[in-house]
């Protein structure tokens, strides 16, 4: 409401606009406040006002003045009834005390919200995340998975929602205590490698200035290492002798043989595909995202192996992989078939069928083979990155005359006639 006053005396028709102190709203008038024709507005004093609109919403807004340039504007207060009369009148005297110091109630509330977008970003969650979405181009599908869900299981619980600039290997060292007191201490130490590679991440990324965490595994015992069981180089023919005489599927014999011929890893050869074999060629091969450094590996095929293939063609060349789970057809067997069925077969503790690449490496070596075309073979990875960027040969031909020679060696431990790739049984 305005007053006019008309000072006659002055000689003058002077006009002095007052404004009168405004009544502050009920939440009944709010909320009964209809809609009309046009937006309008109720005003509650000192610049707070209801805006309604045509089609019924109703929002807060407080009018002011920008501080120095004296502009004025407008802040959204939010949503009636989301926000009500009562924290609209608070948030109107949040504002007016940033007035009263200069500070900008609008360019404040920007600026709050960046810093807490910041901080979302700066969560070691935001910043593992952003660091397993590059690693996990480097390593296996199945190896990833592993890495992220021990991450979620022992990690993230705790940690995930700290900023990463407050990460204190105390705190650390805390969280991995449950873990190690129940004695999964190879837990533990792949935690803290995977730990210092993302606050390694973060500094490089610029986040932080330093990695914490460096040295955190020296607060845990170091777990005892084991290697895989493996059976002697002389005892290949006792696990033939088995393998013949053992009770089990037909494709699971055809798998434990194909992963020995092969020399690749369990999974490896329990996801072989028949898009993957050219059969022109003679080679197997394995993609990228199937491999454990996820690097693509040619595995030349010798007259054994193509002979297993042969032996696996009636049960599934109609299907995706040659050899297909007991339970789904299109799904492949379990990279733990083997395994087990090793375990059946009387050699527990003493091979499992990762132990197989042992036999073929130390064989291999012991008949003088070219340790590289052994590695290669091996499908791993050069530690030695200078030699590893100039040593790029994959040694296929040398390979092929390496794994024909393993795969006769295989059949005459095979005493000639216990095994499916036998060439000679195939004729």
């Amino acid at each position: 409401m305005y007053y006019f006053f008309y000072f006659g005396t002055l000689g003058l028709n002077a006009v002095l606009l007052v404004m009168a102190k405004t009544k502050p709203l009920t939440n009944t008038e709010v909320k009964q406040a209809k809609p009309k024709d046009k937006p309008y507005k109720l005003s509650d004093g000192d610049g707070l006002q209801l805006r309604v609109r045509p089609n019924g919403s109703k929002s807060w807004i407080l009018d002011y003045y920008k501080p120095y340039s004296r502009k004025r504007t407008s802040l959204s207060f939010g949503l009636y009834p989301h926000v009500t009369l009562a924290e609209a009148r608070e948030r109107r005297k949040y504002a007016r005390e940033l007035l009263a110091k200069d500070i900008d109630p609008k360019e404040h509330r920007e600026e709050v919200k960046a810093a807490n977008r910041d901080v979302l970003c700066t969560t070691f969650k935001h910043i593992a995340l952003n660091w397993f979405d590059i690693h996990k181009t480097k390593i296996a599908d199945k190896t990833g998975r592993d890495l992220w869900s021990s991450l979620e299981n022992h990690v993230l619980p705790s940690m995930g929602d700290v900023p990463v600039t407050k990460v204190k290997s105390a705190n650390v060292i805390k969280t991995l205590k449950p873990v190690a007191a129940k004695g999964s201490l190879e837990a533990v130490r792949k935690l803290c490698q995977n730990l210092n590679k993302i606050m390694t991440f973060a500094v490089n990324t610029g986040v932080i200035d330093s990695n914490p965490l460096t040295g955190i595994n020296q607060a845990f015992e170091a777990p005892t290492v084991t290697n895989r069981p493996a059976l002697n180089p002389h005892e290949l023919p006792e696990l033939m002798k088995a393998l013949t005489f053992a009770n089990i599927k037909l494709v699971t014999r055809c798998l434990i043989e194909w992963q020995l011929h092969t020399m690749v890893r369990p999974s490896e050869a329990a996801g072989a595909k028949w898009s993957e074999i050219d059969f022109d060629n003679r080679l197997w091969n394995i993609p990228p995202e199937r491999m454990k450094k996820a690097r693509g590996h040619i595995v030349p095929l010798t007259k054994q192996t193509l002979a297993l293939l042969e032996v696996m063609k009636p049960i599934s060349y109609h299907l995706t992989f040659i050899f297909p789970a007991d339970r789904n057809q299109h799904d492949h067997a379990n990279n733990e078939t083997a395994n087990k069925a090793l375990r059946r077969m009387g050699f527990k503790d003493r091979l499992v069928a990762h132990g197989m690449r042992s036999i073929a490496s130390t064989t291999l070596n012991e008949q003088g083979f070219d340790f590289d075309v052994i590695e290669t073979a091996l499908a791993h990875v050069d530690g030695n990155e200078v030699r590893r960027a100039y040593n790029r040969t994959n040694y296929l031909e040398r390979r092929r005359i390496m794994m024909a020679w393993w795969s006769e060696h295989i059949e005459k431990a095979a005493f000639g006639n216990m095994s499916l790739a036998n060439v000679k049984q195939q004729l």
